[in-house]
């Protein structure tokens, strides 16, 4: 009788042992996917950054062939977002979920 009650317990941790290690694998799997995707957002970060880049050097050029201090401009819209940022963070402790709530309740307010 203690044989039996013993190989049901060895049984018992078994089962449980296997279900843990498919976790154990299901978890492996989620976060050999999580840095795949990780890497993918990191160049395509890159890739945006260097385009950003372009597009700036572009749109200098072009101030400066209509004779406008392009890094003036790109400074007071600097400015300009800073502030708007600032009187954003004014009004909540959260700006993207002020942003989500505003139109929300103005739905619902037509």
């Amino acid at each position: 009788m203690g044989l039996g009650s013993t190989a049901k317990k060895i049984q018992g941790i078994s089962d449980r042992a296997e279900a843990m290690y498919k976790q154990v694998q299901q978890l492996q799997q989620r976060i050999i996917g999580l840095e795949e995707e990780m890497d993918d957002t990191h160049e395509t970060v890159k890739r945006i950054d260097h385009q950003l880049s372009d597009q700036r050097e572009l749109l200098l050029a072009i101030a400066d062939e209509h004779d406008l201090d392009g890094e003036e401009i790109l400074a007071d819209a600097a400015i300009d977002d800073a502030e708007l940022d600032a009187d954003n963070g004014d009004d909540s402790t959260d700006g993207d979920d002020t942003d989500d709530a505003e139109p929300a309740s103005a739905d619902a307010a037509e």
